[in-house]
């Protein structure tokens, strides 16, 4: 396998091992030097085509010493419809001296920067997009609890909007917000913002994010932990959205909406 197809792969973080690239002589600490292994290939959705695209590298890359086990790459990718281009980081990493014949890598780190050109397949859109995308460069960046703290907050903030949309009090008479706990339930008992496989302990949810940003979790179980935390919170978010789609739905059709409850009140007592 070539440098360039593990590139390729990233974020993934597998081990392969790859043809020699740096010659068997070690790059120096801060030293850079001009290597040969192939181009690398990612897949986007290109806002400049409207589409998904593949990007690609140029022949050659770049890479940074930064000792005898880890090298730095920076590379620049392009739409091979449209040209447009984005920037990829790689911190590639060896057990064992990397500048060998056929090192065995691994890439420990990736970065991209999209900036307006581009998105990641499958990446959510709508208001929580940005919060989102932050949480998954924490996350890739191996900050764990950082990362959880932006899933937290997108769960707070749509729990927030639903309860004023729905009339839930949010502040006690003094002004101090109320517990959300409280505010939760009362906001999912009359909105149910909670996907029904875990709403009866959605306060769970809050508990487990809450747990890992106050230091409960080691920065490995935090990792560990995020992606399915992820998966919870994009849950909440998708069915506040599937809400709003059928509230508008109703509204373009005209019905009366007391009488479509009314019905379905008829259809549970049967």
């Amino acid at each position: 396998m070539r440098l360039s197809e593990l590139l390729s792969k990233a974020p993934s973080v597998i081990s392969a091992q790859v043809e020699g690239f740096l010659d068997d002589r070690p790059l120096a600490w801060g030293k850079h030097k001009k290597i040969k292994v192939g181009k690398i290939f990612h897949n986007f959705h290109c806002r400049g085509c409207g589409d998904v695209r593949t990007f690609e590298s140029g022949e050659e890359l770049y890479c940074l010493g930064l000792g005898a086990e880890q090298i730095s790459i920076d590379a620049t990718l392009r739409c091979m419809v449209c040209k447009a281009s984005v920037e990829a980081w790689f911190l590639v990493s060896a057990d064992e001296n990397i500048s060998g014949r056929a090192p065995e890598v691994r890439v420990d780190r990736y970065a991209e920067n999209l900036r307006d050109r581009a998105d990641r397949i499958g990446a959510v859109d709508g208001p929580f997009a940005d919060l989102v995308k932050r949480a998954q460069l924490a996350y890739e960046c191996g900050l764990g609890a950082g990362a959880v703290i932006y899933l937290r907050k997108i769960f707070e903030k749509i729990t927030w909007e639903v309860a004023d949309l729905v009339g839930v009090e949010t502040k006690k008479p003094n002004g101090n917000p109320r517990p959300f706990a409280a505010v939760l339930k009362e906001v999912n008992d009359q909105r149910m913002i909670i996907p029904q496989r875990f709403s009866s302990d959605g306060y769970h949810l809050f508990s487990e994010l809450s747990g890992i940003i106050h230091g409960d979790s080691s920065e490995t179980e935090a990792l560990e932990k995020f992606k399915p935390c992820l998966q919870l919170v994009l849950g909440v978010v998708e069915e506040v959205s599937r809400d709003n789609k059928v509230a508008k739905a109703i509204e373009d059709l005209g019905w009366n909406v007391d009488v479509i409850n009314a019905i379905a009140e008829k259809e549970d007592a049967a």
